[in-house]
């Protein structure tokens, strides 16, 4: 969450000081049957993308199988451990444990010991298939933890989830659209990087308990090299003296396959403007494809105690482990959609649990804990945290997040499903516990969503103190010096004074600050002109209005990357799962076919909303009061759009804000920083609008040079927006209400 990389100085920082440093096609009615995989020695894999491909003269998009030996996970035979072995004394221990608790009842905190260092895998698989029917049979819940929203998040957020004691999963999301572009650059510049390196650093203290408490990990650390960041984990494992099973999930980096797509008629065109992607080819330096949560579920199934990822939606986190623990089959849609609501709940960390919450005064600030989903096997799931931490979770906090960072609530569209979110239904059940329910699923897309990531010039950024009085008139006057000096035209360049209008546009109001950041930022495929505009910035200390300091040094001139979403058939695209224990490694080729009833679009969605009747106001006296008064809201980013979700407070103020928030009144309330049209949703069920803001992030990424290039503080400035509301809806709608 994906951020959602809200600390991007923090990240960029991490960056700087890092570079210089068998295809078996699971049955549809249960996904707990074991897949058939086989020991192998450490080969590369089945070529790019877990496939290899046919010569000239086959159809360019048939992808060729390798021959994977056929055994099941009970046969699979591991190097034998001896008296000597490290862990051998755990080992003892976990079996005489395992043989008193085998035919006990399934009892939250009472499962057969995970992390048993040197049980063969087959044993545990069986094991753990086992457990599931247990809770399924007796509509236990599985209790997954979050611990990170983006890279740079709490590093003590792990352990705290972790030794909480009341957790079956942990899931870590790393991976923002920015975030990999930041770790591809890493990469180039170190081949031994392009990973977040963070996660290891958060799981060798907590390793011990994660193995020796049952607790299992799946984080999308892999980031763009999945394999390094599995070996750094090993490396730690060995330190320790522990050896759980370590998975990664791979196949989704496309890079190498690029040509080969475009070859065979997959234009790769961007999905805003439909230009091919043959028109930047020589600059693109990364291609992902979002992988989904079967690739997950199945190194779980086949043993796996932690799972790495590259690219993966960030509900797939979730759902992995809900369809390996519930048995969920791959055409169960509801289901399916349940738990990628779940997923959307828990992939943004805190902001489930208070963080960033328009009611920001009512949360406890203090050790804020990290949200907790409990999902039953029907896909019904408590949202709750740790007992003693700080935050809230309320009706509030999970509708804020359910709004963050979507466009149409019909059609959340991931690999596994598309989930319908109008009609879900969030519903307080006691202190720190929200239900959630309601999830619509409908059959998947036959496409998955590829991210690319092309050089787009150079840019730099600087900054510069500044005073009042006249704060305005220096402004303008030091950009003005600023742009003669340097006299010629770039591709995109921005000056503004942060602390006036710089985030909201015309939505601030029009009052003069006595002090303020000026901030100016150019973009030019000509490095040259940029170095030459961070060389001129400097100038300025001495030459211009008083009340100037320049602070932060010379603006650093860094490349430009852009972000290029595209579709790429599913049957292109296969997913392989790699599992490392010790010397011994288990590769897996996943199913290339779709999902069974895949569609080639997302299922009917719906007509954008229109305003009820004017009729259907309230009559009667009215009072002007800001927006906030009776909604709250949260705004995100997908590349270069913005989206800001709106909930109403009431039943009365859902009635109103449908007949007179539409889409020209968000256009006209924020003025040119709306750089496209802006659609508007409804999402009855959580009585809230969601409006996207079509190009209103200056590239988005990397590439904007907006302060605010992800919109992160566009919900606030919506809340300002005045409006005439009757009293009646007023007297209907407390001010803290939450719908």
């Amino acid at each position: 969450m994906r951020p959602r990389s809200m600390a991007i100085g923090k990240i960029w920082r991490s960056a700087q000081q890092a570079g210089s440093s068998k295809s078996v096609r699971p049955s549809p009615s249960s996904s707990t049957q074991l897949p058939q995989i086989s020991a192998v020695a450490c080969t590369p894999a089945f070529g790019e993308g877990g496939a290899c491909w046919a010569s000239a003269g086959r159809a360019a998009r048939t992808p060729v199988t390798p021959t994977v030996r056929a055994s099941t996970m009970r046969t699979l035979s591991l190097p034998p451990r001896t008296a000597k072995s490290k862990g051998y004394a755990r080992e003892q221990e976990c079996q005489a444990a395992e043989a008193a608790r085998r035919d006990a009842p399934f009892v939250h905190g009472r499962k057969p010991l995970r992390g048993c260092p040197n049980r063969g895998r087959g044993e545990v698989a069986a094991s753990r298939a086992s457990d599931v029917r247990s809770r399924a049979g007796m509509g236990d819940r599985v209790r997954i933890a979050n611990a990170s929203g983006y890279w740079g998040d709490d590093p003590e957020a792990l352990a705290r989830q972790v030794r909480s004691g009341t957790v079956d999963y942990v899931t870590l999301d790393f991976l923002a659209e920015i975030t990999m572009v930041i770790l591809q650059r890493q990469r180039a510049r170190n081949p031994s990087l392009g990973y977040a390196y963070d996660f290891v650093e958060m799981l060798a203290p907590v390793l011990a308990d994660v193995v020796h408490g049952r607790i299992r990990i799946v984080a999308n650390a892999g980031g763009v090299h999945v394999e390094a960041c599995r070996d750094r984990i090993a490396a730690v494992c060995r330190e320790q003296g522990l050896a759980p099973a370590i998975a990664i999930v791979c196949g989704d980096d496309l890079l190498a396959r690029v040509d080969e797509l475009l070859a065979a008629g997959v234009p790769l065109a961007h999905l805003d403007d439909g230009r091919p992607l043959a028109t930047v080819r020589d600059r693109v330096v990364a291609a992902n494809a979002y992988l989904g949560a079967r690739p997950i579920a199945q190194a779980l199934a086949a043993g796996a105690d932690i799972v790495v990822t590259g690219r993966t939606t960030d509900a797939a986190l979730t759902l992995g482990p809900l369809v390996h623990e519930l048995g969920w089959a791959s055409n169960d849609w509801d289901r399916l959609a349940a738990g990628t609501v779940a997923g959307h709940v828990l992939e943004c960390g805190a902001q489930a649990t208070g963080g960033n919450l328009t009611d920001w005064q009512r949360t406890a600030p203090l050790d804020v804990g990290y949200p907790v989903a409990e999902v039953a096997a029907d896909g019904g799931f408590v949202v709750t945290k740790p007992a003693g931490s700080g935050g809230r979770v309320s009706r509030a906090t999970v509708t804020e997040q359910l709004l963050y960072e979507i466009a149409d609530p019909a059609a959340y569209l991931t690999p596994d499903v598309s989930a319908d979110f109008r009609h879900l239904d969030v519903r307080a059940a006691g202190a720190d516990r929200v239900i959630v329910s309601g999830a619509r699923g409908r059959p998947p897309t036959d496409t998955l969503k590829v991210t690319v990531v092309y050089r787009d010039g150079w840019r730099a950024v600087g900054y510069a103190l500044l005073s009042g009085p006249d704060i305005l008139a220096k402004a303008e006057r030091l950009a003005a010096m600023l742009w003669h000096r340097l006299g010629t035209d770039f591709t995109d360049r921005r000056a503004e004074l942060v602390g006036y209008r710089s985030c909201w546009g015309a939505a601030a109001p029009d009052v003069e600050p006595n002090e303020g950041i000026f901030r100016a930022a150019v973009r030019d495929p000509d490095r040259t002109k940029v170095e030459r505009f961070a060389h001129t910035l400097l100038g300025f200390a001495l030459q211009g209005p008083p009340g100037l300091g320049v602070f932060g040094g010379r603006p650093e001139v860094q490349e430009a990357y852009a972000y290029w979403p595209a579709l790429v058939p599913r049957d292109l695209v296969r997913p392989r799962v790699e599992i490392v224990r010790g010397d011994a490694r288990v590769v897996d080729q996943l199913p290339a076919a779709p999902p069974d009833g895949a569609t080639s679009v997302g299922g009917e969605r719906e007509t954008r909303g229109e305003p009820a009747a004017a009729a259907a106001i309230a009559a009667g006296p009215r009072r002007r009061v800001p927006l906030r008064r009776i909604a709250y809201a949260r705004s995100g980013d997908k590349g270069d759009h913005a989206n800001i979700g709106v909930a109403a407070r009431s039943p009365a103020a859902f009635a109103f804000l449908r007949a007179v928030l539409d889409a020209d009144r968000i256009r006209g309330h924020f003025g040119d920083r709306c750089g496209g049209p802006v659609e508007r949703y409804e999402l009855p069920g959580l009585r809230a609008l969601n409006f996207v803001l079509r190009h209103a992030l200056g590239g988005g990424g990397t590439v904007s040079l907006r302060a605010d290039h992800q919109g992160k503080t566009l919900a606030q400035g919506l809340l300002t927006l005045a409006l005439d509301v009757p009293e009646a809806v007023l007297a209907a709608t407390p001010p803290d209400g939450e719908g």
